[in-house]
């Protein structure tokens, strides 16, 4: 089951990373996207930052799992903030797919570690 938990940690690791850069970086897309969710750029860029640090987390986590734990908690906060910011500014369905996506990751990446610390 371990070798499951490293996999799925590795994805969603990877997958809050390629999210991340672009918000930290506050490319053209991004500053849209804070802009059309109702967020300052600042903002915007503290998200990044908040998913940069749960992914890193979630990686050094498989080898000290109190850290693991919190990290996977940590994004699952995050996929439900990005859950709520879309569905008020009522967003179709596709537009909240990734973070739908990622939030259940993160949710089994959490499951996991506590089953297997």
């Amino acid at each position: 089951m371990f070798i499951t938990t490293v996999v799925l940690a590795a994805l969603l690791a990877i997958g809050f990373a390629a999210a991340a850069i672009p918000k930290i970086l506050a490319n053209e897309e991004a500053a849209a996207n804070a802009q059309h969710v109702g967020f300052s750029v600042g903002a915007f860029r503290i998200i990044g930052l908040l998913e940069i640090a749960g992914a890193a987390g979630v990686l050094i986590g498989l080898l000290w799992a109190p850290l693991g734990v919190a990290a996977a908690a940590g994004l699952v906060l995050v996929s439900i903030g990005g859950l709520a910011s879309h569905l008020r500014v009522k967003d179709k369905p596709k537009a909240a797919a990734p973070v739908v996506l990622f939030g259940v990751l993160a949710v089994s990446v959490l499951v996991l570690r506590l089953a297997t610390a």
